[in-house]
């Protein structure tokens, strides 16, 4: 297939005031004039070779009654080709990508390095693990084709054609969905293309409510194409303003990142004041948008991790279970096999975009080398993976993203309570970090991942007042002093002169002169140690006529 194609973000609509919301990548059409904005939405993107797995969940508030999704997509899908999902295996997996909050204490500055032998292990190791009615009779005038029709779950599905995108957007109309004005130059591109268009009508009867809110099941379905890509301008036809977009993609063995806009990664390992442990949200939206700032247009990577792994871990890492849900049964692999039977290790990538009506381009991805950053090791002339509890003090923790034969890159951010117990050795050594006070420094708290960020509070933090490092790459000098910066050198103090009175004429006069001296522990240099659809969906509310 030649065909530009992808998606990834997927959309949820309701009526009420408009807020920020997160991935909205298509635009609203709406019976009547309601105001109907997103929710929250997440797109899980599963890709090898040609074969394209796209899994969306939304979370839509308000009345079901004709509430649709439109998504373009390369081909005609059948029925076999769409199934509904399970909501928990989204939530694991935004949670294994989300950027995480870390909280360490500093060891005991003379605890012998054998002491740790008693309680090594005793960390626990990484966790692994449609409807015939939605038609017109005209609707062959109109260059508008129903190429397939089939039910799945509470989803009435159509699969629509279109010779021009006004025959489309007149289509639309007739059917009572009042589509956005503009919305036709944004559909043109993708019906000159020969884009298909999946479209997806909830039956009232076969919602469930939960708090009030409609409990949409998920959705899955695949496809081949050629083109990677993920085509989002169509929901500049609803944009007010900026929209966050986060795509996460599972492969084999393979990171990705966009082929046609400027790639950054979010700046991780960087301490935090306690403070940040209420406002991790709030922390990591300024340093989101202060990197977007500096790197205007940009995608940031903010997770590029073996899927299978996680250190820390926020919860369990995903299994061949999540990786069967999400589309490996329908990805060949050797012999045509899935590539869940052969065990195969998936990347999860998961970037993150925030854009506005600047925007000129859809999301086109390519492969990507692997990286690695954000973790607890310490480092010494780029040499990764020393001793960080023999030579606390020595080394420095790594910052940035550098290429490596894995990809074990995280955004990670820590609060780190210092020693204030007695020293009463001759040579401490500072800088050993672990569990809190009478645990082993392997027992760890678990770290909190920074979740649902679409809604977290914007212009809340001042980075330059809780980062405990600069932050040279977006031009944050910090406020506060490292952990163990080194004291400013005091010069020694002199006591006054005092002449001695002469024995004789010819003996010169004597001076003695009195230095006092400090003394001290010696810290140890170190540096600071520190994370539709867009389918282009087109998220409808139609409200039909009775006939």
């Amino acid at each position: 297939m030649k065909r530009a194609i992808l998606l990834a973000a997927f959309v949820a609509a309701a009526l009420g005031t408009a807020r920020r919301a997160e991935a909205f990548c298509g635009f609203y059409v709406a019976g009547g004039d309601q105001q109907m904005f997103n929710d929250a939405t997440q797109v899980v993107l599963m890709h090898l070779g040609t074969r394209t797995v796209l899994s969306m969940q939304n979370n839509y508030k308000g009345p079901p009654q004709d509430f649709a999704m439109v998504i373009p997509v390369p081909v005609v899908l059948h029925e076999g080709d769409v199934k509904t999902l399970a909501k928990e295996t989204f939530a694991h997996v935004e949670q294994m990508g989300a950027p995480r909050l870390v909280e360490y204490w500093e060891q005991d500055p003379c605890r012998n390095d054998n002491d740790r032998d008693e309680d090594k292990m005793a960390m626990p190791a990484s966790v692994g693990r449609a409807s015939g009615e939605m038609a017109k009779a005209d609707a062959k005038d109109l260059g508008v084709k129903i190429e397939a029709k089939f039910a799945v779950g509470e989803y009435n599905i159509l699969i629509l054609s279109a010779k021009d995108s006004t025959g489309l957007n007149t289509w639309l109309t007739q059917e009572h969905y009042q589509v956005p004005a503009g919305a036709e130059p944004l559909l043109r591109p993708y019906v000159e293309n020969g884009m298909k268009f999946f479209v997806a009508k909830v039956d009232p009867k076969k919602v469930k409510f939960v708090d009030g809110r409609v409990a949409l099941s998920p959705l899955r379905f695949h496809y081949d194409s050629d083109d990677f890509a993920l085509p989002i301008r169509l929901g500049l036809a609803n944009s007010s303003g900026k929209q966050d977009l986060i795509v996460n993609i599972l492969a084999p063995h393979q990171r990705y990142e966009v082929a046609n806009y400027k790639n950054v990664f979010i700046p991780t390992n960087i301490d935090v004041s306690e403070q940040m442990k209420d406002k991790f949200g709030s922390f990591y939206t300024a340093l989101f948008d202060r990197t977007l700032e500096k790197n205007p247009g940009a995608v940031v990577t903010e997770y590029a991790w073996q899927a299978t792994t996680c250190d820390p871990c926020p919860g369990p890492a995903l299994d061949q279970n999540d990786f069967m849900t999400l589309g490996a049964d329908v990805l060949a692999g050797e012999k045509g096999k899935p590539v869940a039977y052969y065990n195969e290790d998936f990347v999860l990538t998961r970037l993150h975009a925030r854009y506005g009506k600047e925007l000129t381009d859809d999301l086109r991805f390519k492969n990507a080398g692997p990286v690695a950053g954000g973790r607890e090791h310490m480092v010494k002339d780029e040499v990764f993976g020393a001793d960080p509890w023999a030579n606390a003090g020595k080394l420095k923790l790594e910052e940035g993203a550098k290429p490596d034969s894995e990809n074990n890159f995280q955004g990670r951010y820590a609060v780190r309570h210092e020693w204030t117990g007695e020293i009463k050795c001759a040579s401490p050594v500072r800088g050993r970090w672990g569990g809190p006070p009478g645990r082993s420094p392997y027992d760890l708290p678990p770290p909190m991942p920074a979740l649902g960020l679409a809604f977290a509070a914007r212009d809340q933090v001042q980075l330059a007042k809780v980062v405990k490092r600069d932050l040279p790459e977006i031009d944050v000098k910090s406020d506060l002093t490292p952990v163990h910066a080194p004291p400013a050198p005091t010069p020694p103090t002199v006591a006054p002169v005092t002449p001695v009175t002469p024995i004789t004429p010819i003996t010169p006069p004597v001076q003695e002169t009195r230095t006092k001296s400090g003394c001290g522990c010696q810290t140890g240099d170190r540096s600071d140690l520190g994370g539709l659809i867009m389918g282009l969906g087109v998220l409808v509310w139609a409200r039909r006529k009775r006939r």
